[in-house]
């Protein structure tokens, strides 16, 4: 892969974390303060995790997007709480996705209709991010994610695209989004450099029926994982380098699954940033 365009794709980085009791200081010990930090959300927790943890980073000087999924929210007034407590500790950047809440906490059930209720109070944060599928969703049909695509493009500002091993499907996802018309940039989902073993003890201290509903969605990525060679982040950028460097593609830079392996995520990427002298 080219030098300048990998340094560029490393420059512009994401690191997705779980709201887990140790996530802040690890942040605090590991992660740059120009390296944006994304807090999931949990169908078993609930938001109060994402929401204390995202106003504790925050007022860490960290750029944070709390992920407040659809299905999370009970009613109205608690999406406008939630709003009016993120725009209080300096949140303008929000990533909506349906969520796995099952049954869904209230009336909201998918993105939409809570991006539309953020646009109608005004838009509060400046940026907002939606899911893009470059694989097929192991609940959604393929028809559904296409369109709930272009339905979501004139609320949101940019796309997070779900995790993907494929680089023959990533490139040609990119082709086929700008081909339809959806102009939004994109940040695109890979695993950091995670081990499996360790993988694996995350998704079980996760807790039994969210552990098995992850284990259930995304079986193949522990083949992956196990497959000769185990999984290497750079082999997979090296392998997309023309599709994610491509003007065309509108790749706006990297959202880093870390799996809270955020020491060995950050040494990944200062290591391989030194070997392309970035």
């Amino acid at each position: 892969m080219g030098a300048a365009g990998l340094r560029a794709l490393l420059d512009s980085v994401r690191y997705e974390v779980l709201p887990a009791k140790a996530t802040e200081d690890k942040v605090l010990a590991h992660v740059p303060r120009d390296v944006v930090v994304t807090v999931t959300a949990s169908p078993v927790k609930g938001l109060e995790p994402t929401l204390d943890l995202a106003g504790r980073l925050a007022a860490h000087g960290y750029r944070v997007v709390p992920h407040v999924p659809a299905r999370l929210l009970r009613d109205d007034l608690h999406l406008k709480e939630v709003t009016g407590r993120l725009r209080e500790a300096g949140v303008d950047d929000v990533f909506v996705p349906a969520g796995d809440a099952d049954p869904p906490a209230g009336a909201y059930d998918g993105a939409l209709p809570v991006l539309r209720r953020l646009t109608e109070l005004g838009s509060p944060f400046a940026h907002v991010g939606v899911t893009g599928y470059p694989e097929s969703h192991p609940l959604i049909h393929d028809d559904v994610t296409i369109q709930a695509m272009w339905d979501k493009r004139e609320h949101a500002t940019y796309i997070v695209s779900n995790l993907c091993f494929d680089p023959r499907v990533l490139g040609e996802w990119l082709a086929r989004i700008r081909r339809r018309d959806v102009t939004l940039p994109v940040h695109v989902g890979i695993a950091g450099p995670v081990q499996r073993a360790k993988l694996l003890a995350m998704a079980t201290k996760i807790g039994v029926g969210e552990s098995t509903r992850f284990l259930t969605k995304h079986a193949s990525w522990f083949v992956r994982f196990a497959a000769p060679g185990g999984y290497a982040p750079e082999r997979l950028l090296s392998r997309t380098e023309e599709a994610l460097t491509a003007p065309s593609a509108g790749v706006a830079g990297l959202h880093l699954f870390t799996f809270n392996q955020i020491a060995e995520t950050e040494r990944w990427r200062r290591a391989l940033l030194d070997r392309l002298g970035g």
